[in-house]
């Protein structure tokens, strides 16, 4: 266990997540205060102005990368469109602190900007649920998972909410044991520690209210084949149903057709991206098994009320 102080820099993007960092930071006060010592520090560190305001409109003062001085971590926190950050100096100072062998993380769309610096490169990463379509469009060799957060050696990704508490409570336990670790765990309410591979999401069963397992294997069977949409027929066979018996279920249990669950399923990752990343529409409609630009355009018009483009104009 670990006897010195450590440092941990915070490096907040403006429209970071609030309670994604404060699930990071409020765990280290927690733990200084019931220790009874120091044993972490913290610096607020931006790539712009010295004022950054979070998402819902607070502001956390901090200093430029060069004046925060050296860190044992970092934490990269950030929310909004993190593909569309690009701030060279900002990429090049995690790229060296890389270098230097100082550990990193990612909270909420934090991931995607290491990944943007190129330095999660061979290293599993995850990132929330709702940025994970535009990190797999434009990482496509990131070995990308679903779980609430990841350790893997010296690069620590999570999916932000309030997943940090459970990352913050294994890192604290691994630093200065189990005890003091339940003991800030406890201090939050938060006495259901879950393990790093906990699922982001409520389950198909628990978001759509079903109990079929057939019907949730269908579902699941959807949503890993958004590019190349599996027939009636195929997702049948592989459920081990008919065509007759799976629309049966899809009118009984959703009160849909399968080619208009499928269809909404498809068109909702497809604005996922357009208001996370900056693929192309035609990529993206292309991406989200629409036969063309155009095609795509008008599905997601009658389901939305709004073009791709304006999508895109008001994300």
């Amino acid at each position: 266990m670990s006897s010195s102080c450590q440092t941990v820099g915070l490096l907040l993007v403006p429209g970071f997540a609030l309670m994604s960092y404060a699930s990071v930071v409020e765990p280290l006060r927690a733990a200084n205060l019931l220790a009874g010592r120091e044993l972490y520090k913290w610096v607020h560190i931006t790539p712009g102005p010295s004022i950054v305001t979070a998402s819902c409109g607070a502001t956390v003062p901090c200093v430029a990368p060069a004046a925060a001085g050296p860190v044992d971590f970092l934490f990269v926190c950030a929310g909004g469109n993190p593909t569309g950050f690009r701030d060279r100096a900002t990429l090049g100072w995690l790229r060296a602190l890389a270098a230097q062998g100082v550990r990193i993380g990612g909270v909420s769309g934090g991931p995607v900007i290491l990944a943007s610096a190129g330095i999660m490169d061979g290293y599993h990463m995850t990132v929330h649920w709702e940025h994970a379509p535009a990190v797999a469009e434009a990482f496509p060799n990131i070995l990308l998972t679903r779980s609430i957060y990841i350790v893997d050696r010296n690069r620590l990704t999570c999916a932000g909410g309030t997943a940090p508490l459970d990352m913050m409570h294994a890192l604290i336990a691994q630093a200065h044991g189990p005890e003091l670790a339940r003991k800030v765990s406890d201090w939050f309410m938060h006495t259901d520690i879950r393990p790093a591979q906990s699922a982001q999401r409520a389950s198909l069963t628990e978001r759509y209210g079903v109990h079929d397992e057939r019907l949730t294997a269908a579902l699941e069977l959807m949503e890993s084949h958004p590019g190349e949409p599996l027939s009636r027929a195929d997702t049948a066979r592989r459920i081990g149903l008919s065509t007759r018996q799976l629309d049966r279920l899809f009118a009984e249990k959703l009160g849909t057709s399968y080619a208009e669950h499928y269809r909404r399923t498809r068109l909702e990752r497809a604005r996922d991206l357009l208001r996370q990343s900056a693929v192309p529409i035609t990529e993206i409609a292309l991406g989200c098994g629409f036969s063309s630009a155009s095609h795509f355009s008008r599905a997601y018009r009658e389901a939305f009320g709004v073009t791709p483009a304006s999508e895109r104009k008001i994300g």
